[in-house]
């Protein structure tokens, strides 16, 4: 009879969308769109955290990758190692990311689409700008909940001390939503958000005047204007890229194309072997070799050019045949409160703003209880100095530690804190410690508490 009650029938149609809703809304909140506030998909969210309780931070030496995937695994993402370790590699590739957030030693892949070295190779730690994205995260700024199996706190969002959303973009699909922000320039971005703090009702034209567009990591230039503001105004816009090239003269009254920058997300290697199918296949004729001199000094595709041919006329057929130009198209998503929401510059700008805010005054809270803690073990040890033979003789009398408290609170109205700090200290304590240094901290606490509830 138990077993009947347990068992429910169900149309297929209910359990499939109920089941499928539920997907949906995890993947769209916990997988695959960035947060507004600190512009992370959880993955990258729990590899920054990770790491940094690990240690594995930018002033200290290198750690072994496998490592950091290791512990990012066992204590907060229970997913594949692989899926792990391409976000971490991600995160450290400076043609993908305009502000790398983690540096790292061995092969990381590369522009022409090869894939990194096993993770049992390959070092990693976090760069230096990550530190500002986890900047003050002990001081109980952002909310902490359980991992998934309660053993340890994790954080929902990071402090962020930079719009990191602009500065680094993202991309992702998910169920019924996908995200493609571009990167942008760290200065002009911090520019704008120290302009709308001050300047609340800013117009888009107003930020605009410091974010004049996207900033790829790879370079290249942007056509026209149109679609950036269009963009910046509604989330959705469309821009052409195209790589940034000069025509040159060389021996024999011949010329060569040279591409320095190529647009943002083109694999240079199939970019190449599209432009040496064009020559071998004449699709235009004047093109006599095409080679990829790229070394440590820069990227650099060399597209040698037959006699007396009209190398603008090669250079705009290349433009138009292969990924010497593209299409980019925004699509800003994020999740602001817990829903995906299309956004332009103004509102990540001010949602950014919005959760600084919180950051601060947690902060501020965090460090005046603090001081204000200090300040009462201060006080209470200046007023024991003032009468140390009676509180040595009150001490000696009583039975045991709690004892002893419980006197000194009756007897000379020190509060629990300062009562536990009295009999705490060691005699030799007591003989050397100088009330000028206490009353010196007392007044530089003071003026530290008056600064915090200010702010």
């Amino acid at each position: 009879m138990a077993t009947k009650e347990r068992i429910r029938e169900m149309p297929l149609e209910q359990v499939m969308g109920e089941r499928f809703g539920r997907y949906s809304k995890y993947i769209i909140q916990e997988r695959a769109l960035p947060d507004i506030r600190d512009g992370l998909k959880p993955v990258q969210r729990r590899i920054l955290y990770a790491m940094y309780q690990d240690g594995n931070t930018y002033d200290k030496p290198f750690k072994k990758a496998a490592k950091a995937v290791g512990n990012i695994m066992g204590n907060f993402h229970p997913h594949g190692d692989s899926s792990i370790y391409g976000a971490l590699v991600h995160l450290s590739q400076d043609w993908k990311m305009r502000e790398p957030l983690v540096e790292m030693h061995g092969n990381n892949g590369s522009m022409d689409g090869d894939g990194p070295a096993a993770m049992r190779y390959t070092e990693s730690r976090l760069n230096k700008i990550s530190n500002m994205l986890l900047q003050d995260i002990d001081k109980q700024t952002v909310k902490m909940v359980l991992n998934f199996d309660d053993s340890e706190y994790e954080p929902t969002v990071l402090p962020a001390r930079f719009p990191n959303l602009l500065v680094n973009g993202s991309t992702g699909i998910s169920a019924g939503y996908a995200t493609e922000i571009p990167p942008h320039n760290l200065g002009e971005v911090i520019d704008a958000t120290i302009y709308l703090l001050k300047h609340p009702d800013a117009s888009l034209a107003d930020l605009m005047q410091f974010v004049k567009g996207p900033d790829f990591p790879t370079g290249a230039i942007v056509m026209g204007t149109q679609g950036i503001k269009e963009a910046y105004e509604t989330g959705r816009g469309r821009i052409q890229v195209r790589a940034k090239t000069s025509i040159q003269e060389i021996r024999g009254h011949r010329q060569e194309i040279i591409a320095t920058e190529i647009p943002f997300d083109v694999n240079k290697a199939l970019l190449v072997k599209k432009i040496d199918e064009i020559r071998l296949n004449k699709e235009i004729d004047g093109i006599a070799e095409v080679r990829d001199e790229t070394d440590r000094h820069g990227l650099s595709i060399v597209i040698e050019l037959k006699k007396d041919v009209d190398a603008q006329n090669i250079l705009n057929y290349l433009f138009k045949n292969t990924d010497l130009q593209v299409s980019y198209n925004f699509n800003m998503v994020a999740i602001d409160h817990m829903t995906p929401v299309q956004v332009g510059l103004k509102r990540i700008l001010s949602s950014y703003l919005e959760h600084e805010e919180d950051v601060v005054t947690k902060r501020t809270k965090f460090d005046l209880n603090k001081a204000e803690a200090r300040l009462e073990i201060i006080q209470g040890l200046i007023h024991a100095m003032d009468i140390l033979d009676q509180v040595i003789k009150t001490i000696r009398a009583s039975k045991n530690k709690a004892d002893a408290k419980k006197k000194l609170i009756a007897k000379y109205k020190f509060t629990a804190n300062q009562a536990e700090a009295i009999v705490s200290l060691q005699l030799y304590r007591l003989t050397n410690t100088d009330v000028n240094e206490l009353i010196a901290e007392q007044s530089k606490l003071n003026k530290l508490a008056e600064k915090y509830r200010k702010l």
